[in-house]
């Protein structure tokens, strides 16, 4: 199969994983299943697939931002990094939704903590951190008196 046929595949999947978050007010075991379990663990197996295929023909390292960029001039190996963002993004935004489920933080107060980690992963991480940080604050409502 050729990467471009891989990069839609593994795509619409991980979309299933966060359409299945979206989801999970309403089905909670399932939605985790899916977006923590089922959909990286998927992932993981063509990751992996690809790094054993192609590493050993890949040029470059990761001892500088160079050495990356070469790395990543393998469109095979480039696409195993695309993989490895979808995986674990995806796994931080199930990780997000069951936290804020555990702490009581409400959906709607997760879903742009979602969007921001399927655009930029740690950005969405850093904001849900913020919430669930300012929702454990002690009040100020007696410190004024």
């Amino acid at each position: 199969m050729d990467a471009e046929t891989i990069f839609r595949i593994v795509n619409s999947v991980a979309i299933a994983g966060w359409l299945a978050l979206l989801a999970s007010p309403f089905i909670p075991r399932v939605a985790h299943y899916v977006s923590a379990v089922a959909i990286p663990l998927l992932l993981a197996v063509v990751y992996s697939s690809l790094i054993m295929a192609f590493w050993s023909s890949g040029q470059g390292g990761f001892d500088s931002l160079e050495h990356v960029a070469e790395l990543f001039g393998n469109p095979k190996l480039l696409l195993a990094g695309w993989i490895h963002y979808l995986a674990f993004d995806l796994f931080v935004g199930a990780w997000i939704t069951r936290k804020a489920c555990e702490n009581g933080i409400p959906f709607w107060a997760v879903i742009p903590c979602l969007v921001l980690t399927f655009f930029f992963g740690p950005a969405g991480y850093l904001l849900f951190n913020a919430i669930a940080a300012a929702k454990s604050a002690p009040s100020l409502k007696g410190a004024a008196s």
